[in-house]
């Protein structure tokens, strides 16, 4: 059973830096795509960031280009969300999400995502 693990959240000021992690458990087998998606306090939730199958390209939301990076270890085993030039409307519970069988065309969907971590809460404030 795969199994992830967020962590690195925290209450940071606008315009400062952090770094999330997520711990991939349970050698998911195959190629598969690594997503992390936030959802900001009385909203759904929503894509930030992808990397399609286990060596494919890194996809951003509009949101986020330039300001935050995706990148995994070595191992594949962790993947980490940089996140810099922070913003208070950054502020959300961001969650890291697995899929072995997504297509191109539904990295940005939260209902194509079969694992999922607990989140770990980002705030920007002053």
């Amino acid at each position: 059973q795969v199994q992830l693990v967020e962590s690195g959240g925290g209450l940071v000021p606008p315009g400062d830096s952090l770094r999330l992690s997520c711990a991939i458990s349970g050698r998911p087998s195959g190629t598969y795509s690594v997503a992390w998606f936030r959802q900001p306090p009385g909203k759904e939730r929503e894509f930030v960031a992808a990397i399609f199958r286990s060596y494919g390209r890194t996809y951003y939301a509009d949101s986020v280009k330039g300001r935050f990076t995706m990148s995994t270890d070595n191992a594949k085993t962790t993947v980490f969300l940089q996140m810099s030039s922070l913003k208070p409307e950054d502020t959300a519970v961001y969650y890291c999400a697995l899929d072995q069988r997504l297509i191109l065309s539904s990295i940005q969907l939260p209902r194509e995502y079969d694992y999922w971590g607990q989140g770990t809460q980002v705030t920007v404030s002053s």
